[in-house]
């Protein structure tokens, strides 16, 4: 009670505060995602993402270098497919010499104690910029997962630490727990896309990677941003199927799904920084309307205050230098 409490007393001074500041940032907290491209010392800028780019495999060796070097240990690679390797099957995507598995080879060589992780999805791969195999103008569920389990297990084989199946559908975790188990690849774990949802903040991304849907969208397999339930459902599910981490996607406007998650599962969890929040602050702050360091960090430490484990974010290196 007042005076005899004053709230203020432990906010007086920098050094007060940071002595009883309830959440800190840690380079160890971060997953950088990384998008690859074909060919050789290849960078090229993406107009939706300023200062982001596309590398090529020689240049995400060296990037993984400079991120270790930064304390930053865990990169989650995309890969952008030429449209003349793409089809209906994914075929491209079990290739074992293909732009993702030469690229894990590349980052392990270089770096072999980073943690890589790996983007699994058709996406990248299909004619029709979908997560699934398109039969009749719908997205198939079953046939799908044999071809994502494949698709983990071919990471696998080339020293993926973690696959991460960004897909959404029914029973996929369980599909390549089951491939990896079989395969001998007990260690490899499976970061699952738990709560992804149908969301307008992917623009940027789809940019990157050419991967938006070529019909149509994804809401039905991505969830409906208005629920909020359906989140814990499919979360807790993704687990009793292998799920190792979970991530809920996008970030900023689903904190609420990140703390019912952290209430409701033991499992880490991951919040996705998506890059529809990294171009509107960048964009704000060429505007000069924010300040683009304290917005970066303010907006970061939330996804920890809410519960969130890690954070995969195209900020983490700009981050991990102010810290």
């Amino acid at each position: 009670m007042y005076p005899i409490q004053r709230n203020r007393r432990l906010r007086s001074s920098a050094t007060l505060r940071a002595l009883v500041q309830e959440y800190h940032l840690n380079p160890s907290d971060f997953i950088v995602p990384l998008f690859v491209i074909e060919g050789t010392q290849k960078k090229e800028a993406i107009a939706s993402m300023p200062g982001y780019y596309r590398l090529s495999t020689d240049l995400i060796a060296e990037k993984a270098k400079s991120l270790w070097k930064l304390g930053l240990k865990s990169i989650l690679l995309f890969v952008k497919v030429p449209d003349n390797l793409k089809d209906n099957k994914g075929t491209e995507a079990l290739n074992p010499d293909g732009l993702m598995q030469r690229s894990i080879k590349a980052v392990k060589n270089a770096t072999p104690e980073m943690i890589v992780m790996t983007d699994v999805a058709l996406d990248p791969y299909s004619s029709f910029g979908h997560d699934g195999i398109v039969e009749k103008g719908k997205i198939v569920n079953d046939p799908t997962l044999e071809v994502l389990a494949s698709m983990a297990h071919s990471h696998a084989l080339v020293g993926a630490d973690i696959v991460a199946p960004s897909d959404m559908m029914d029973g996929r975790i369980l599909a390549i727990r089951r491939r990896l188990e079989q395969e001998q690849f007990q260690d490899t774990a499976i970061m699952s896309y738990s709560a992804k949802y149908a969301s307008s903040f992917y623009g940027p991304f789809r940019d990157a990677l050419d991967s938006a849907p070529g019909f149509g969208d994804k809401k039905t397999y991505q969830m409906d941003f208005a629920n909020r339930k359906e989140a814990v459902i499919e979360t807790q599910r993704d687990i009793e199927e292998g799920a190792d981490i979970v991530m809920v996607k996008p970030g900023l406007a689903y904190l609420d799904i990140i703390r019912d998650l952290r209430e409701s599962v033991s499992a880490p969890i991951a919040a996705y920084q998506v890059s529809g929040e990294y171009a509107m602050l960048k964009a704000a702050a060429e505007k000069g309307w924010l300040d683009h360091d304290a917005v970066m960090m303010e907006q970061l430490l939330s996804f920890k205050r809410a519960g969130a484990s890690l954070i995969a974010s195209y900020f983490a290196e700009e981050a991990v230098k102010l810290l």
